[in-house]
């Protein structure tokens, strides 16, 4: 008699397995430390594996970190144009695997909105979903996964270019005519307003470097939802409830690392409050929306 399969319950250890699969067509390689390392914050990465086609210049940065991070090239050829062998290459794999009854969760890696189904499909097989992709991902491909992340708040900011020092070259230059004076004012007061226009760098979608406001509304509903009474919530009941309703809120979206550190930084709308266990050294955290005080 043939032994049966060993399944996700059998493992011997508590680690959650997952696989990680990454688009190279839709996802940039400038991401992947971040990325790596925001996975191990939810497990063991047993598979990695990246589609595309490496023979094109376009994958360049990719092969350059896939020796580096273990990461598995599959390669697969464009047969026509327009079309994503690519994208079928991966959801069958991820079929493969799922039914292999190995797998706690995957990792989709992509900004591409065809692998909404996908993600359900994983969901429906009891398997956890978490989704990476850039913040022109599809609003459909975020809520079909448990957790989405942005890969903005991944990417490192060591990147961005230093600026260039002024040049004191100017000083030395012989005496100039009236002509050239009237022709070196007027380029400075075209360039002005130039770099006036450039000074707002914080508009537009949040990113590894910007601030966006804090969806104050959205986190006042979950604390309502997790609240006792008195009005008082767990962080960690109020956190599970954010990402059930918006899979791809992040704390780093809003400059904080920690849901905490975020609502103390609006102490005029939320309290938080450390308590102690009795016995014990542990601290629990608890948050109240200010605004309940008019209620009670």
């Amino acid at each position: 008699m043939k032994s049966p399969t060993k399944t996700r319950s059998d493992q011997d250890d508590d680690q959650r397995r997952l696989a990680v699969l990454i688009d190279a067509d839709n996802a940039q390689s400038s991401a992947i430390n971040g990325l790596l390392e925001e996975v191990a914050r939810y497990g063991v990465a047993s598979v990695r594996r990246i589609y595309g086609d490496f023979t094109s210049q376009q994958q360049g940065g990719w092969k350059k970190v896939l020796l580096k991070h273990s990461i598995q090239p599959v390669q697969q050829f464009a047969y026509t144009t327009g079309k994503n062998a690519t994208d079928s290459a991966l959801i069958i794999d991820a079929m493969d695997l799922m039914y292999t009854g190995r797998f706690d969760g995957f990792c989709l890696v992509s900004s591409d909105s065809d692998f909404t189904r996908l993600a359900q499909r994983l969901r429906e097989e009891g398997l956890t979903v978490y989704g990476f992709g850039e913040r022109k991902t599809p609003d459909a491909f975020v809520q079909a996964c448990d957790k989405f992340i942005y890969t903005e708040v991944l990417r490192s900011v060591a990147a961005s270019p230093k600026p260039e020092p002024v040049s004191s070259k100017p000083a030395n230059k012989p005496k100039k005519s009236k002509r050239s004076d009237l022709n070196s004012l007027s380029a400075a007061t075209t360039a002005a307003p130039t770099s006036q226009a450039a000074a707002p760098a914080n508009e537009g979608p949040p990113t590894a470097t910007g601030k966006a406001a804090a969806p104050l509304a959205l986190i006042q509903q979950a604390i309502e939802e997790a609240s006792d009474e008195a009005g008082w919530a767990h962080l960690g009941a109020v956190g599970s409830y954010l990402n059930k309703i918006r899979p791809d809120f992040d704390p780093r979206l809003y400059g904080h690392r920690k849901l905490s550190d975020l609502l103390k930084s609006q102490a005029k709308h939320f309290a938080v409050e450390d308590r102690g266990t009795p016995g014990s050294s542990a601290k629990s955290v608890y948050v109240r929306s200010k605004g309940a005080d008019k209620g009670a």
